[in-house]
């Protein structure tokens, strides 16, 4: 009997074990590798050492600092092994990685370099509680759970991009994006900091680049912004970067070398690397305005879609480049520096004397093959100095180096890595869907870029090792704040943080979960970001007899408040703290509101409907599959009469776009039956990029309607059991396309549609 239980007590063990290493209990983003918790704590207090190498000494300030803003006292060092935190190099570990062991009288950080210990210490901050970082709110001591951690990244490259040309960013919020970053265990921060809408860095050889250069009237962007202000604050031109010159009001503004040395310096502390962007030869408005000379025929200004570019027929513009990333060189230590090389509009080089003379000498054929030869020869002079190439993948036009890196985004040319890949080039995915934070988030964003595939499927393996990470990009154009940056990236960004980070063993119900706890930690530091979605939002709803409003609250800094009248929603607006029972059409507008402001976070126009069952229809002699009407180009008409005859006609069971269809705009309307096989309450979900609108029936389901990224909107509709007759129209404008098509049935989880119930 003594062995039985010897027994029991044995298995009963290795399964704790096995559970701790696939269920624990610890709320970190990004997730460890490996984690083990053991029984047993270890506290930190006033008694607490440390025991750290000279070389280690700036990663432990950091966390000194951390643990004196929790209980009031920066811990000793000292060599004692007991009651004691130790940090170590252990030069068997690759660079990033760390080994993290929590025991009752010992802490002991290991890390394969200086940046590996930063990345366990960034674990270590999360494992106190999120009081641990209110200033003034000092804790008797840090209780931590015994445990073992080993961990490291899947993808050396983990960046966020953000654009201060379009708007600009004070150097206090850039060191709190890098604070941000540092606690998600990125390590490249990408600034983009000159385009056609201001010149950001100051350039001591060319002083009007930012004495002219940094400074505008306002455009159409700023517009934009004002107007939607009125309804949301955040949406409001930050009043320090605006001038009144000449009886104009101007904005804009830029960085000091002091500031962004003093910026680098700050970055690199916390492990992250600054990429700088200068943008050329497109992009450059800004500079040519300043420095005319620059461009082939002494202006710019915009084209059909872009601005005039950089001329690179003249040696002229060479001085200038050398010269700016001469001085960019010297702020910057990054191995990397960005080029740009995107969105060219070449016209101005076609006309110019001075490049069909270039042309000729060096055997260039087209105006592509300028560009090339402008990027092919600025490489050489970055190679010369120390520095790599960095550029987006237009650069791959008429070739480029094999040393230079690509940056993937567009994602309606989907040969561009494999292309890159294949020239030997190494490779940063940053695609604009699911990766520009500045298309607005939705329901699905989080899902989106957690589940983001880093290495296409297919890739061959040879080719793999040279996709080296990813980035998320925040362009400004309409991002005219801080805290509206913040709302834009956050908590996307934390997504992409634990993809990268933990992309081998990724679980987005476990992510989801340890989210919700890490709101705590972002409103102590102050982090302005979009609250978590409420739960299955119908937004055209339909009901028989009468429906129930009611949504319980994600987590505990949010309060819904609604009305009824078709006014927005205020702070003082009423609460939605108890199920609200609707009978009759109505109107609901339901905001959600932090409990740390009096601003609307976001909106909910929910259109409650009244409906009778819709008959079904007899159709004899019905064939499985709808029919498809596809059109090469999109209607001029908004009702789409011109179109009168299809291109070509197929038929198909499932709702997506035929991979033959290679058009850069078109129209495909899906026509048919849906066959149901029960009574009652149908919701769908259309996802698409860009235009979709839904019909069963005489009813429009779901209207997506207009040219827009990809958004999911969705609709009901009560059916009787059988057939109906169904539409879907897509437009897709160009740049890529998306169209997702789901349904639920009795709060059934979203699926695709049956093939059996679509017939025509």
């Amino acid at each position: 009997m003594k062995k039985l239980h010897i027994l029991l007590f044995f298995i009963f063990f290795l399964n704790t074990m096995v559970w701790c290493r696939q269920k624990p209990a610890i709320d970190v983003i990004p997730y460890p590798s490996s984690v083990t918790l053991m029984n047993g704590t270890f506290i930190i207090s006033s008694g607490t050492a440390l025991n750290v190498p000279q070389d280690l000494v700036g990663e432990a300030d950091f966390l000194n600092e951390l643990i004196k803003n929790a209980i009031g006292s920066k811990l000793q060092l000292s060599r004692r092994n007991n009651n004691v935190i130790k940090l170590i190099k252990n030069k068997s570990l690759k660079s990033e990685e760390y080994r993290l062991n929590v025991s009752k009288n010992l802490i002991i950080l290991s890390g394969g370099s200086s940046a590996g210990v930063f990345r366990g210490i960034q674990t270590l901050r999360q494992l106190f509680s999120e009081k641990a970082e209110i200033p003034g709110h000092l804790l008797p001591s840090l209780s931590l759970r015994c445990l073992n951690i080993e961990d490291l990244p899947s993808f050396e490259y983990r960046g966020l991009h953000l654009d201060v040309s379009r708007h600009f960013f004070s150097v206090d919020f850039l060191k709190k994006y890098v604070d941000m970053l540092a606690l998600y265990k990125f390590n490249k921060l990408h600034l983009h900091l000159t385009d056609d809408q201001g010149w950001r860095i100051e350039i001591k050889k060319y002083p009007k680049l930012t004495e002219n250069g940094a400074w505008r009237t306002l455009n159409n962007q700023d517009s934009a912004c004002i107007a939607k202000a009125a309804d949301n604050p955040d949406m409001a031109l930050d009043s320090r970067f605006l001038r009144k010159k000449d009886g104009q009001q101007q904005y804009g503004g830029y960085y000091t070398q002091k500031q962004m040395i003093d910026f680098v310096k700050y970055a690199t502390t916390r492990h992250i690397e600054i990429i700088p962007e200068i943008d050329m030869p497109g992009h450059m408005m800004a500079a040519i305005k300043s420095y005319p000379f620059l461009s082939c025929t002494g202006d710019s200004h915009w084209g059909k879609l872009f601005t005039t570019p950089i001329c690179p027929c003249k040696e002229s513009t060479y001085e200038f480049a050398q010269n700016v990333f001469k001085e960019i060189f010297a702020i910057f230590p990054s191995k990397y520096i960005h080029i740009g090389g995107d969105e060219v509009d070449r016209t101005s080089w076609e006309t110019s004397g001075v490049c069909n003379e270039l042309m000729r000498k060096e055997g260039i054929k087209t105006s592509a093959g300028l560009q090339s030869y402008f990027i092919n020869r600025m490489e050489k002079f970055f190679n010369a100095n120390g520095k790599k190439l960095i550029g987006w993948d237009e650069i791959l036009e008429e070739g480029i180096s094999s040393t230079a890196m690509v940056m993937y985004w567009r994602t309606w040319v989907p040969e561009a890595p494999l292309k890159a890949l294949k020239n030997g080039n190494r490779v940063i995915m940053t695609p604009g869907e699911p990766l520009y934070f500045d298309y607005p988030p939705n329901k699905n964003s989080l899902y989106n870029v957690y589940n983001f595939s880093v290495i296409p499927k297919g890739y061959p393996d040879k080719d793999r090792g040279n996709i080296v990470g990813a980035q998320a990009n925040l362009w400004s154009e309409m991002i005219p704040s801080e805290k509206r940056a913040e709302y834009m990236a956050f908590p996307r960004a934390i997504a992409l943080a634990e993809n990268l980070w933990s992309h081998e063993h990724r679980n987005f119900k476990s992510f989801s979960k340890r989210l919700l706890t890490q709101y705590a930690r972002l409103d102590v530091l102050g982090v302005n970001y979009r609250l978590p979605d409420l739960e299955n939002v119908i937004t055209d709803r339909v009901f028989i007899n009468q429906d129930t409003l009611f949504y319980k609250n994600p987590i505990n800094n949010m309060v819904l408040r609604y009305t009824d009248n078709e006014s927005r929603p205020s702070a003082k607006s009423l609460s939605l703290d108890k199920p609200l029972i609707i009978k009759e059409n109505k109107l609901i507008k339901l905001g959600v509101f932090s409990k740390t402001d009096t601003n609307l976070r976001e909106l909910y126009v929910l259109n409650f409907k009244k409906q009778t069952i819709m008959n079904s229809v007899s159709k004899p002699n019905v064939s499985s599959g709808l029919l498809g009407s596809y059109y090469k180009k999109l209607p001029l008409r908004s009702d789409g009469a011109d179109l009168t005859k299809p291109d070509s006609l197929f038929y198909t069971d499932m709702i997506s776009v035929p991979p033959s269809i290679n058009s850069p705009a078109f129209r495909i309307d899906y026509t048919g039956i849906i066959d149901v096989p029960e009574a009652g309450i149908y919701t769908f979900y259309l996802d698409c990029d860009d235009s979709g609108i839904l019909s069963i029936g005489d009813n429009v389901v779901v209207d997506n309607g207009g040219m827009h990224s990809a958004i999911e909107k969705n609709g009901q509709v009560a059916l009787e059991k059988g057939m109906h007759p169904f539409k879907l129209v897509f437009l897709e404008g160009g740049g890529g396309y998306k169209l997702k098509l789901l349904y639920s049935f009795k709060n059934s989880e979203p699926a695709e549609l049956p093939q059996l119930w679509l017939k025509h």
